[in-house]
């Protein structure tokens, strides 16, 4: 006989997480179901872990180039094995505060691979056996696992995944050539860089990090250059070879790169094996599971929420979906918006923040100019050099910009591109911002102290007012 649940949600990440605490919070009796550990990817093979390595290995580069600062440090190493296990720890701890949360609030944890059958009933096969759960509604949050390119050679030891490499305890990165110029492949560029790896960038878009705004991508190029990372944008991987020598086409020519290892970050497709019975047919949509603005799929009472059907790919979008799902079910006003019409305005703005964790950082929100051109909006837009602002020289992290964009009439903000020290924890401000429709009057409305990063924030205002 199936076990009864108010709600069954299928995946422990974020989304899946993060819903299940905000419903049986609220008081439905609530059942996840997950088949590796909780926390999912973000928390096991990737935000956690990569921004633990990233952590890592800016301490080792900067202990490298302290001299500047007046502190000497001989004979300076690293030990990989060392940073896996800081990495695994750091990834433990959040995983212990998701199960005392799931306590705390009386959550229901099931091990096993579940598959949806009709009637709302959920197939679990676990290593106990079979088991069945009846639930009133179902979230579908299993997330998304790398896309692998069809690509000649790819099946060769040495490339590998992300996932792999945050596996791996044995450091065989001397030299390490990266196919694809997205944010996986910038942020293990950096972590990478940093260890004193020769690291290439193979990308075939023209410009690196695809549709984020392309005075950032400009710069971020630069940056990395500047660094010493080989970067190759407009490149078409065309196969890979014995002895791990990644062939490309780039510019009308042929180039070779040779590595030690390579990772293929071209990107995550939704995960979604085994997940449907025979008996049930739900309705796809180029290709993915398709959900209406309520993120209802088109089965009634069977919801998705996440990497499983977003284009946008972030830990908190899944997050902030799931609870949106849940206040529907209970009835409830949403707390979070995910897109925003401020007054005045003719469009939606998307409030979700952007972030990247590069060296510096990267993050953005709401329109860029291009965007909002492309929607006929007359705009003004304010420009910040980080290289005059006083936190940054004290620093001598002195490289990027402050962007923010105005709705032209209203002087209403619309979008924010940072790229800076701190520039993911900044962005809250300017999201913030966009979401409840604040004038660059009002923003200028309190002080930011100094010598501070934010600084930037108010010097953009009046250059943008100035025009």
């Amino acid at each position: 006989m199936a076990r009864k649940y108010d709600l069954i949600i299928i995946g422990g990440g974020p989304g899946g997480y993060t819903a299940a605490v905000k419903a049986a919070s609220s008081g439905l009796k609530t059942v996840v179901i997950e088949k590796d550990k909780l926390g999912g990817v973000c928390l096991n093979r990737g935000c956690i872990p990569t921004k633990a390595l990233l952590f890592a290995s800016r301490m080792f580069s900067r202990m490298q180039n302290c001299d500047e600062f007046g502190v000497s440090a001989d004979f300076i190493s690293f030990d990989f094995g060392k940073m896996q296990d800081y990495k695994r720890k750091s990834v433990k701890t959040y995983r212990e505060g998701i199960r005392e949360l799931f306590e705390e609030n009386h959550v229901d944890v099931v091990s096993g691979t579940a598959t949806i059958r009709r009637g709302k009933t959920v197939e679990v096969n676990g290593e106990e056996g079979r088991d069945y759960f009846e639930g009133k509604n179902i979230i579908i949050a299993t997330g998304a696992k790398p896309l692998i390119p069809d690509i000649p050679g790819i099946e060769l030891p040495g490339v590998v995944t992300s996932d792999q490499i945050l596996a791996s305890r044995n450091w065989n990165y001397d030299r390490l050539t990266i196919v694809g110029g997205g944010v996986i492949g910038v942020e293990f560029a950096t972590i990478f860089n940093s260890l004193c790896s020769k690291v290439t960038i193979i990308e075939q878009g023209e410009t690196l990090l695809g549709p984020m705004d392309k005075e950032v991508s400009r710069e971020l190029e630069e940056e990395l250059r500047r660094r010493g990372i080989a970067v190759y944008c407009g490149a078409r991987v065309k196969e890979i070879q014995e002895g791990l020598v990644c062939v490309a086409e780039h510019n009308g020519q042929e180039l070779s790169v040779r590595s030690n290892q390579i990772l293929i970050a071209t990107g995550r497709t939704p995960y979604t094996k085994n997940l449907f019975g025979s008996d049930v047919h739900f309705k796809m949509e180029k290709g993915q599971l398709y959900v209406d603005k309520d993120f209802m799929t088109s089965e009634p009472g069977i919801y998705a929420v996440g990497d499983v059907i977003s284009r946008t790919r972030l830990a908190h979008v899944a997050a902030a979906q799931g609870t949106y799902v849940v206040e529907s079910i209970i009835g409830k006003d949403h707390e979070m918006r995910l897109e925003v019409v401020p007054n005045g305005m003719y469009v939606a703005l998307p409030i979700v923040p952007s972030c990247i964790f590069t060296e510096p950082e990267i993050a953005s929100v709401g329109l860029t100019e291009e965007q909002a051109k492309k929607l006929n909006m007359k705009v003004r837009c304010g420009h910040y050099n980080m290289n005059q602002n006083g936190k940054s020289i004290i620093v001598r992290e002195e490289s990027g910009f402050i962007r923010l964009v105005f709705e032209a009439y209203s002087n209403t903000i619309i979008g924010a591109q940072i790229m800076c020290p701190r520039a993911t924890d900044m962005i809250g401000e300017m999201a913030t911002a966009i979401a409840n429709g604040l004038t660059a009057a009002q923003l200028s409305l309190a002080m930011r102290a100094h010598p501070t990063y934010s600084e930037g924030i108010a010097a953009a205002i009046q250059d943008a007012m100035a025009h």
